[in-house]
């Protein structure tokens, strides 16, 4: 319910705004058209009448011009006309305006006094009314001037008019944006919401399990997401039974829940950090997109359970060109993508160091000296260099890691790092640090 109320609001507030801004616009447009037409209209009246009016006044024909004015053309809207002197006293008007303009408007003055058109909107005994003077010349100057009066109340009316058009279009657009967003709702969302529940339902139940979340293109990444925790529901559950069939059966076989029990305790509270050269995700850019892949390396396979099984971090080094990409600001990221349960520190080697690193003194030294090889060992000094730094980063790196851990527990793989045990334990003496080297250890 409260969906749909969010929808709808989010629906009528910006279609509504919409629809009153261009009645405010088309408002405005209507009433500067119609006063521009008023205008247009006094302006013609007043110039075909002002010269010959202009000269009964010159003249003193006042009869003559209060006959002028009384036949003055009854237009729609048009009230009448007055003529003035250059005091403001009218010589003549309209017999239904004697009174009202005995007074000059301001119009009146300023033509007059400036010798050029004007005109004004204001009230006349209460009604909206509209004014255009024009100045009387004579080749002396100016004599007076002559006044056009229109009552301008329905454009005022006209004006209301379009407002309540615009406000009853809103409330109509309102009503059907209602209507048929509760059909949305009930048609698109509604259905497939009830086919999701029954299908978590039946998860629930544990009468589901391999079963495919029904498809929803508009939820699929909500779907990804269920699908994701169904799997993991229906993998804990068969942990559960698996689990209670080897107790019964009293065999010692290791599955996932055993070797997290076992794990934990072994740790103790402590931490467990690995550290290899070899990551255990890697990032690449595929076109336009980050493709996430698990390199091939029995290391991962071997020691990733551990690190799932007790929430550990792995310290390894980047080697995916969108690696930094994927990783935050200090190289963390949570691992497996779709089921995270530890934690990978990327730490970042240049291809220079990598040379001598890695390739140099790690796979032309050390490899063929631990292996007795037919191949004479190479060592370079340069290649020492790059060593030493390479291990003292990964040192740092792990040191972070353990910040404000108690008795972390430090597994370093391989003969990459030979040096870096010795590293740690001169910061962290109560680190426990374990060295696994998958070639064999040197001759004496």
């Amino acid at each position: 319910m409260r969906l749909s109320v969010r929808l709808i609001l989010w629906l009528t507030i910006p279609v509504t705004s919409v629809a009153l801004v261009f009645a405010v616009y088309q408002a405005r447009s209507d009433v500067r058209a119609q006063r521009d037409g008023i205008q247009r209209e006094a302006l013609v009246l007043a110039e075909s009448l002002s010269r010959t009016a202009g000269s009964l006044v010159v003249n003193g024909a006042d009869r003559d011009l209060q006959e002028l004015i009384d036949g003055f053309p009854n237009h729609e809207h048009l009230t009448g006309a007055a003529v003035y002197d250059v005091n403001g006293r009218p010589f003549a008007s309209t017999r239904g305006l004697r009174w009202p303009v005995a007074t000059a408007p301001a119009a009146v003055t300023q033509a007059v006094e400036e010798g050029a058109a004007r005109d004004q909107f204001f009230r006349l005994a209460g009604a909206p009314m509209h004014v255009f003077a024009l100045p009387l010349r004579t080749a002396t100057g100016v004599i007076g001037a002559i006044a056009i009066f229109h009552d301008v109340g329905y454009i005022s009316e006209h004006r209301f008019g379009i407002w309540r058009r615009a406000l009853a279009s809103a409330g109509t657009q309102a009503i059907l944006i209602v209507a048929i967003t509760l059909l949305i709702i009930r048609s698109s969302l509604g259905k497939p919401l009830g086919r999701m529940a029954q299908w978590l339902r039946e998860q629930r139940a544990g009468g589901g399990a391999g079963s495919t979340p029904p498809r929803l293109r508009i939820f699929d990444p909500l779907i990804d997401e269920v699908a994701q925790l169904a799997t993991s529901l229906n993998a804990a559950r068969a942990a559960a039974e698996e689990e209670a069939r080897l107790r019964e059966a009293a065999d010692s076989v290791w599955t996932p829940e055993r070797l997290r029990v076992s794990v934990q305790s072994k740790l103790n509270g402590s931490r467990l950090f690995v550290v290899s050269n070899r990551e255990p995700y890697e990032h690449t850019r595929r076109g336009n997109s980050i493709i996430c892949s698990v390199p091939a390396s029995g290391l991962v396979t071997a020691l990733e359970p551990v690190l799932r099984a007790c929430d550990g971090t792995w310290v390894a080094q980047g080697t995916g060109d969108a690696d930094r990409e994927a990783s935050d600001d200090r190289g963390h990221l949570r691992v497996p993508p779709d089921q995270p349960q530890y934690t990978l520190r990327r730490v970042w080697v240049n291809e220079q160091e990598e040379e001598g690193f890695y390739f140099g003194f790690a796979n032309e030294g050390l490899w063929p000296l631990c292996h007795i090889a037919h191949t004479r060992p190479n060592f370079r000094g340069d290649d020492w260099d790059d060593y030493v730094a390479v291990n003292r980063r990964f040192a740092q790196a792990v040191l972070d890691e353990m910040e404000g851990q108690q008795n972390p527990a430090v597994i370093v793989q391989d003969y990459h790092f030979a040096l870096l045990p010795r590293m740690i334990k001169e910061k962290r003496p109560d680190a426990r640090v374990g060295i696994c080297w998958h070639i064999p250890w040197p001759n004496p």
